[in-house]
């Protein structure tokens, strides 16, 4: 077996596995939960969640991932107990990594459409009804689609092909920072729109009644809480194996908590900043905070529209959003084509190859389903709707309770192997004294998460 890659720096490690955990679930998603959830006080919240729930489970799938040393092919085979059954999670979970890239590249294709018709003016002199109309129009266009998807697909392998350190580390490097420095640009445009006073108070003043009540009166504080645990659990990619992938790459100079901090409060920065972008725009444009997916592709362009030099900053945004959306691609290409060598003996070359094919194929059923294959439903979803559910409310919950219990029953791995690989190397320690709460405790809520999501999919409704 070839020697495995390492990341070339500590920098490296940590701009990749926070760019798998950042895309438009940070940009896009964040701020509309917290439109709908109270604002400020709903980000107080988030915050303390993803301290609670998040990161242990990072810590956790880091350890196994440093420990074994192989992807979530192997991971588990090398670590558990002879004889026991957790290796078979690595289907489940290479089934997840999959499913996600079914949707997400499709979507990282419309980015990358934003980018080109925002350099072309096309949403130029636009309000946001026309704007909304061009979106429209590009569901009904399946060739466009299926050209941008395809794009994506290529860049991605493409940049995996060169292997972990020319490829995917210095790619990702290049766009996470890039994307950083142009979202702080654009917020500080944002905050000096006239009329971003009132959705800054909004989004900075916390307001505990928001927690309870919506803005007709009524008792909402049990979603709220949900919304807040989903959004910090979801955030940072657990439960597939694609943080593991990452850990597998690195050495025991640093302790792991501390690592998973870093993940975490960059991948924090990055949906704190989106609001900044989002909230004094919605503000300033009179635009409702809960309208979903025209945070991104209509509110956007009609800022741009009334800055000067728009269409140059709007396409620069959409650029570097595509950037993040990337990130993820490749990160998750990257568990993969990992997976494959790992599994079958397949040289990188070759897992690039047949997982091009795959990606590329298993994407057109999303696609279509937007358009062609539209009438297709399953309990009132669509064939994206289908695949999200699956990951986001199946796989991500489950195979992150599976490596809780993995890191701290006897059954598995066990506590102290656990903890004796988290805390090897130097920095902040995982505390021995919070063995209950991620034993007992930290498994019921993500139950919890789990049977909230089967409940505000089906019965809620």
């Amino acid at each position: 077996m070839e020697k495995r890659e390492t990341f070339s720096s500590r920098l490296g490690f940590v701009l990749i596995s926070a760019g798998c955990a950042i895309g438009l679930g940070n940009v896009w998603r964040f701020p509309y939960i917290t439109g709908k959830y109270g604002g400020g006080a709903f980000v107080l919240l988030y915050l303390l969640f993803l301290v609670m729930l998040g990161l242990p489970v990072m810590v956790m799938e880091l350890s196994v991932g440093r420990a074994s040393q192989r992807s979530i092919a192997l991971s588990f085979k090398k670590l558990e107990p002879q004889g026991s059954k957790w290796h078979w999670y690595s289907y489940v979970g290479f089934a997840g990594n999959y499913l996600l890239m079914m949707f997400y590249t499709v979507i990282a294709g419309w980015l990358l459409y934003y980018f080109v018709r925002m350099l072309q003016g096309g949403f130029a002199g636009l309000d946001a009804k026309g704007v909304a109309g061009q979106f429209s129009a590009l569901m009904g266009k399946p060739v466009t689609m299926t050209l941008y998807m395809a794009l994506v697909v290529c860049i991605g392998m493409g940049v995996c092909l060169q292997g972990l350190r020319n490829g995917v580390e210095r790619v990702n490097k290049v766009m996470m920072v890039c994307l950083l420095a142009l979202m702080v640009v654009l917020a500080v445009n944002s905050v000096m729109l006239e009329g971003a006073g009132e959705g800054l108070r909004f989004y900075l003043q916390p307001n505990f009644h928001n927690l309870a009540y919506d803005g007709e009166g009524n008792w909402v504080l049990g979603e709220t809480v949900f919304a807040a645990m989903g959004q910090a659990f979801f955030t940072l990619s657990l439960g597939m194996g694609s943080i593991a992938i990452f850990g597998s790459y690195i050495g025991k100079e640093h302790r792991l908590t501390g690592e998973a901090l870093r993940i975490g409060l960059l991948d924090t920065c990055v949906a704190f900043t989106a609001g900044l972008i989002i909230f004094p725009a919605c503000s300033a444009f009179d635009v409702s905070t809960g309208e979903g997916p025209s945070l991104v592709f209509v509110t956007l362009p009609n800022i741009f529209n009334h800055m000067p030099l728009g269409r140059l900053w709007g396409g620069m945004f959409f650029l570097f959003l595509s950037f993040a959306a990337l990130s993820t691609v490749i990160a998750v290409f990257e568990n993969i084509i990992s997976f494959t060598m790992d599994k079958w003996g397949f040289s990188r070359k070759k897992a690039v190859l047949v997982n091009f094919a795959g990606v590329l194929l298993l994407s057109m059923p999303c696609v279509l389903g937007f358009n062609l294959w539209s009438g297709f439903q399953v309990f009132g979803m669509d064939i994206s709707g289908i695949e999200d559910f699956l990951v986001s409310q199946n796989i991500l919950p489950l195979g992150s309770l599976l490596y809780v219990l993995f890191c701290t029953s006897k059954q598995g791995w066990g506590w102290e192997g656990f903890l004796a690989e988290a805390n090897e190397g130097e920095g902040l320690r995982f505390p021995r004294g919070m063995r209950f709460y991620v034993r007992y405790i930290l498994p019921l809520i993500i139950l919890l998460i789990f049977v909230m999501g089967y409940w505000n999919q089906f019965a809620g409704k």
